[in-house]
């Protein structure tokens, strides 16, 4: 996961411009991570269904020991979760992509490799959501129902395919920035529930990281205890309505 502020607008001028953006109608979804009345006008959601509990979602899974320390302490607090899984990890550890349906938990398309759509034709990009598509409902045996793009930047064609396969465009309200080299548990914790988290809020966890920090999903692992905790004396439930 790249380490970009969405605060900071001149980063999305850079960005854009080092993806080599020549199209308006490619830089506008990827404006929308930055920008919130944009995520409305082009319908990509950043709460649960229904605005009510927190869903907690993992990213760039399965892995072989992220996912299953993950889908224990899960268990052990009598919480579900939603994981957006990467085709190719998926046929790496198609067995625990199915573990992850048989504990209860949702399941939602990533990618099918973990790039910047930014960088990518659409045609790449349909052709990379399609393999992620087949690879997923073939593990899990379940339909694809939410999507959410590496990074979190959506293009034109990524955001139109979702639409036209009935998907939901989901991001976040809340991340641990748990893939940073730098993240520690009390880190995590803090950025996700040290703050405001109020009904429907979505919480963005790693459960891998191949696409990150080498070991950061023991962190994460770490964090996790606690933020379950907290949620829990906040009164909030969980939910997979995302």
């Amino acid at each position: 996961m790249t380490n970009i502020d969405h605060r900071n607008s001149g980063v999305v001028r850079a960005f854009g411009l080092a993806c080599g953006v020549a199209s308006g109608a490619y830089l506008l979804p990827a404006l929308s991570y930055y920008v919130a009345p944009l995520r409305h006008r082009l319908g990509i959601a950043t709460q649960t269904l229904d605005r009510r509990g927190y869903g907690l979602t993992f990213d760039d899974g399965p892995h072989p020991s992220g996912t299953p320390a993950v889908l224990e302490l899960l268990a052990a607090h009598g919480v579900h979760a939603t994981f957006f899984l990467v085709g190719e990890q998926v046929v790496r550890e198609p067995s625990l992509a199915a573990e992850i349906v048989a504990a209860g938990h949702g399941i939602g398309l990533h990618c099918d490799r973990h790039r910047n759509l930014l960088r990518l034709g659409p045609r790449a990009v349909a052709d990379d959501i399609a393999r992620a598509q087949a690879r997923i409902e073939d593990a899990t045996g379940l339909p694809v129902e939410r999507y959410r793009p590496p990074y979190g930047i959506f293009n034109a064609a990524a955001l139109a395919i979702s639409k036209r396969n009935g998907w939901r465009p989901l991001l976040w309200t809340h991340w641990g920035r748990d893939w940073e080299k730098t993240a520690t548990p009390e880190s995590i914790s803090q950025r996700l529930v040290g703050g405001e988290v109020a009904e429907g809020s979505v919480l963005l966890l790693h459960d891998a990281d191949d696409y990150s920090a080498s070991g950061s999903w023991k962190r994460t692992v770490a964090a996790l205890p606690r933020v379950l905790d907290e949620l829990a004396a906040r009164g909030l439930e969980p939910s997979l309505a995302l």
